[in-house]
């Protein structure tokens, strides 16, 4: 039977949440104001105006539903708790009650080994409360709102004593907590899925803030190994699964110098870090909230990228009511930038009004068209751009190789990979004389958008199998010939890996045959390359038959002697 889902709340996360619901017929009411941007795109009686932390209105929208959820945290707990046994709420009224105190939030995930940043409960705070924390933490330090505090809303940066007073005077009325100061080097966002049959997560996310609010977001994290992407994902699972209820819910954290992680918060619901999956995942946050809490099959797989690599740019409002509208109208002029507007009435400056999203087969290539976009909102606010407005390509292949002594047998690789327009990147890094330059570049490579490493060596020739056992990437073998045994001992030396460590190994010398191994490698998912695959070999079989043509017009003597020519 398909469960109806009533909403609390219908701005753009509930209308992000209608459009999944509309294609999968599930039934979805929303309470919130009349005209709210969820009720825009679904237009039936079912819906509720009011307030969504009005109780009557709440329980009104519980007669017409199987299971309540919500887009937002800041919401009626107390009488979602007496509604408890009539109908389902997803993720349950606890969950949110304790989200909704961020500092409870943090007591609870310490108390179940997350780990998050230190801090220390100050509900009646005074300046020497405040320089008591300074003692202990040191500055600078955060002073935060337990409650209703959003986008940086509720939070100030104490930076030494002299800035107490001004922290007071900002949020002195809330009850406050202090936490001690993270030196983060990245923010990361994780979004998890809870359902009746476990926690999945989506993949690692970079968050860029601007003004205490996300303005950027990219997927995979930018630079972020294999390593710590997977420890942030099994975090934020490890936090999720704490916390009863099913849904979806937002896991911001911070990677410290050390590449240790903390959780900063938590949001019970899909989060603006998630939009991306809108067009990036297989199955959106959305609709992954919706399989969840109305108990539809969602497996790992479903949470995974289409392309590899995803940017989401936040539209936020301007000094002008139409400037979101001007950035839409830029975005319009590249057919692979997605726009999604929230149907928002006003445009205030710093107010969410809508996001865009692009893919792309690298992160370098998703870059090259979300940045002229971020410097037109960065040129509205009158600011210096914040990216480069031209990216170069993201280099697909790796070409290492342990001397320069071994470029000139690389040049025909080179010379391939130029004409089919494939990326690459040249170094040098020896498995024997700078072992750690070569196991840093390695492990790293496919974090950085590589697809395939192309490794030429000579002599013992260790550098193809070195880099085959520290990645999952495709490494092909060139051996060069050295000055002794004509190139035979690097050749037996990569097509002699043992088990379980292939290297895919040409002959001796010949980089060509590698360059086209890579080329076939990356073309077996795009077919552009496939194109500049099937036109070489093409010109291959012209080239044989013109020289047929020739041997049989002009006969083997003349044609021999043209040739010594």
């Amino acid at each position: 039977m398909t469960k109806t889902v009533g909403v609390l709340g219908g701005g753009q996360l509930g209308r992000m949440m209608v459009e999944p619901a509309n294609r999968m017929k599930i039934p979805i009411n929303i309470l919130d104001a009349p005209g709210a941007p969820a009720k825009q795109i679904s237009a039936h009686a079912g819906h509720i105006d009011g307030s969504f932390k009005d109780a009557e209105s709440i329980k009104k929208l519980a007669q017409a539903c199987d299971v309540i959820t919500f887009e937002i945290e800041h919401i009626n707990t107390k009488v979602l708790e007496e509604l408890e046994g009539t109908v389902a709420i997803e993720p349950h009224w606890s969950t949110v009650r304790t989200i909704q105190d961020k500092y409870a939030q943090k007591e609870h995930l310490s108390s179940h080994g997350v780990a998050v940043a230190e801090s220390i409960s100050l509900d009646q705070a005074t300046e020497d409360d405040l320089r008591s924390v300074g003692a202990r933490y040191g500055y600078p330090f955060m002073l935060k709102s337990k409650t209703e505090a959003y986008d940086g809303k509720g939070n100030y940066p104490v930076k030494s004593a002299a800035d107490i007073p001004d922290a007071l005077k900002q949020l002195g009325s809330r009850p406050l907590y202090a936490e001690k100061w993270a030196e983060f080097k990245m923010e990361l966002a994780v979004m998890a899925v809870k359902t009746s049959n476990g926690t999945l997560a989506y993949p690692t996310t970079e968050t860029i803030h601007e003004d205490s609010i996300c303005k950027l977001t990219y997927t995979p994290a930018r630079g972020v190994s294999l390593e710590i992407r997977a420890a942030a994902e099994a975090l934020a699972k490890k936090a999720v699964a704490t916390f009863a209820g099913k849904g979806v819910f937002g896991v911001e954290m911070f990677l410290l110098a050390d590449d240790t992680l903390l959780i900063n918060e938590i949001a019970p619901r899909p989060h603006n870090s998630g939009h991306y999956t809108i067009e990036g995942t297989h199955v959106s946050q959305f609709e992954a909230h919706l399989r969840a809490i109305t108990d539809l099959p969602l497996c790992e797989a479903d949470l995974q990228l289409r392309e590899p690599a995803a940017i989401m740019l936040n539209v936020l409002g301007g000094a002008t009511p139409d400037s979101h509208v001007d950035i839409y109208d830029r975005a319009k002029q590249t057919a692979r930038v997605r726009i999604h507007d929230y149907g928002k009435a006003e445009a205030r400056p710093g107010r969410k009004m809508g996001h865009l999203t692009v893919t792309a087969a690298s992160m370098r290539d998703a870059e090259a068209l979300i940045n002229p976009l971020v410097a037109a909102v960065d040129a509205q606010k009158g600011r210096e751009p914040s990216v480069p407005q031209s990216v170069a390509p993201q280099p697909l292949v790796a070409i290492i190789m342990g001397s320069d002594s071994d470029l000139p047998v690389l040049a025909p690789a080179f010379s391939i990979l130029d004409s089919f327009k494939i990326p690459y990147e040249t170094r040098i890094t020896s498995a024997h004389r700078t072992p750690d330059w070569m196991y840093s570049f390695v492990t790293s490579a496919e974090a950085r958008g590589f697809r395939a490493i192309i490794a030429a060596a000579g002599g013992a020739a260790h550098l193809p199998g070195m880099a085959a056992a520290l990645t999952t990437l495709p490494v092909i073998g060139v051996p060069v010939k050295a000055s002794t045994l004509d190139g035979v001992d690097s050749l037996y030396s990569m097509v002699q890996m043992p088990r379980g460590e292939p290297v895919a190994t040409v002959g001796i010398n010949n980089s060509t045959n590698a360059a086209l191994l890579a080329a076939r490698i990356l073309g077996a998912a795009d077919e552009r390359v496939r194109k500049c695959l099937r036109a070489f070999y093409e010109e291959h079989h012209e080239e044989v038959l013109r020289k047929d043509a020739r041997l049989l017009e002009v006969g083997p003597a003349a044609y021999l002697e043209a040739m010594r020519k």
